[in-house]
């Protein structure tokens, strides 16, 4: 009998499943295996599982498991009770946890069961008791301490081989050591397993950008490989704390799930609060595009509307770009869009809800002295032909237009937003860069202003109404 099991009094539950490769999210579970140990002692157990889907060529090919032999095997939730039983107050065993644990919860939250048991990942045990060695693998595993092979790739055959790699572990380290690494990995929160642990010990509480890179490790700013691009990048006010959340939470997702799989390094870059977190973070992700954030993505198409007059003072609307003109600088912009479709639908909308004319807008090609289409359906005020005075329908949409107005940029020349010991340097709503001293403060004003973003325009809105502002 294990000595483990003073120190674990509900036993244990060596666990595998395999899979369709299909996500966590849908039944994609084709096999179960546990090996239970107690002090009754132990019991092996395992079913095949129906899946939803067909089961690829090459997951047929891995695990020898075919469509055939699941035809008429039982849903995961004909078999939910037995599995639950085999599970509860048991200590989770697993290679590569995150994996089977994350499959196992979704399939029992979709049987209307919950599970939370404590869970030990034997990668990150491995990689913890021989730190020497870079790859535990299970094949490692198996090599590195002649664990007997019976069934590679079936649940139950690689399910026993954990508890040999757990009887092997008693063999050759004393049992209070052994207690105290698995009191601490089952006391942390658990991370992906191919992320080193320190990393996570170095990093701070406090504001900052962290960056998740894959096999090709980061580079963010000129590090370890300039070449790697990151997987996702965020921000947080306390770093650590949020780096851990990512890894603590319940996958509800299949991104988080995958996520966190392929996560293999963590950069980070501190700043001097929430505002240089928040504007560090929309400056790498356009220029990074990591594969996993779905915002604050470039737009080159950016719009707005400006309202001016023709040659007889007839007030009009035009689209212009962002690359057009001087963003910030002028204060007769209406409304941000990141298409000209957009600007237009949405012009469209406000015509129709406060009975605007589209002719007069732009939107229709008018007919000289005809009634509009909109004026037939009583959705104009016959602006088009007389109907109403083409002063009052110009006031009527600068008051509809309002809610839109971009902000007006009222100072003469370049100002700074103190945050903490840095200045953040900007100019007609642009982040010029943040400075910490009078040398690069300098090279920042003098480098010249980028152009306009409007994910940075957001943020700095809200943040001249929140720090004090210095005349530069």
């Amino acid at each position: 009998m294990t000595p483990a099991l003073r120190y674990l009094p509900g036993g244990l539950a060596f666990v595998d499943i395999e899979t369709t490769g299909g996500p966590a999210q849908r039944e994609s579970i084709t096999e179960v295996g546990i090996v239970q140990v107690d002090e009754d002692g132990v019991r092996e157990w395992s079913t095949l599982v129906r899946p939803e889907s067909r089961i690829p060529d090459y997951i047929q090919r891995l695990t020898g498991i075919d469509d055939d032999m699941v035809a008429d095997a039982p849903r995961f939730r004909d078999i939910a009770d037995a599995v639950f039983d085999r599970l509860d107050g048991r200590l989770f065993i697993a290679h590569n946890a995150r994996f089977d644990h994350g499959h196992l919860r979704a399939a029992f939250r979709r049987a209307g069961l919950d599970i939370r048991p404590q869970v030990l990942c034997t990668v990150k045990l491995s990689r913890r008791l021989f730190p020497d060695h870079r790859r535990h693998g299970l094949d490692h595993l198996i090599e590195r301490h002649g664990l007997v092979v019976a069934d590679r790739h079936r649940a139950l055959g690689d399910a026993h081989l954990l508890w040999q790699f757990w009887q092997k572990l008693h063999e050759r380290f004393p049992p209070g050591h052994l207690e105290a690494v698995v009191r601490e990995l089952i006391g942390h929160p658990s991370l992906p397993p191919h992320l080193d642990p320190e990393q996570i010990a170095e990093l701070p509480d406090a504001p900052g950008v962290y960056l998740f890179y894959g096999e090709r490790g980061g580079g963010a700013e000129g590090g370890k490989d300039s070449s790697a691009l990151p997987l996702y990048i965020g921000k947080s006010t306390r770093l650590r704390s949020r780096v851990l959340s990512h890894f603590a939470a319940d996958h509800q997702s299949d991104r988080e799930l995958s996520l966190s799989q392929q996560v293999r390094h963590i950069e980070w870059i501190e700043t001097a609060g929430e505002i240089g977190a928040l504007l560090e973070e929309a400056r790498l992700v356009k220029k990074l595009q990591p594969t996993h954030n779905r915002q604050l993505r470039r737009n080159r198409e950016l719009c707005t509307w400006r309202l001016a007059t023709d040659i007889v003072g007839d007030w009009r609307l035009e689209l212009v770009h962002a690359a057009d003109l001087d963003f910030g600088r002028r204060d007769d912009l209406y409304g941000f869009f990141r298409t000209r479709r957009e600007a237009t639908n949405r012009l469209r909308a406000l015509a129709r809800d406060h009975a605007l004319c589209p002719p007069l807008l732009g939107l229709e090609k008018p007919a000289q002295g005809a009634r509009c289409f909109d004026f037939q359906l009583k959705r104009c005020r016959g602006a088009c032909h007389g109907g109403e005075a083409p002063q009052a329908h110009a006031l009527r949409l600068i008051e509809v237009l309002h809610a839109l107005k971009v902000e007006h940029w009222t100072w003469p020349g370049p100002i700074g937003l103190r945050e903490g010991e840095a200045i953040h340097v900007i100019d007609g709503w642009r982040w010029l860069g943040t400075a910490t001293d009078e040398a690069t403060l300098a090279d920042i004003l003098e480098a010249g202003r980028p152009a306009f973003d409007l994910d940075i325009y957001k943020i700095l809105v809200k943040a001249v109404g929140r720090l004090p502002v210095l005349q530069l």
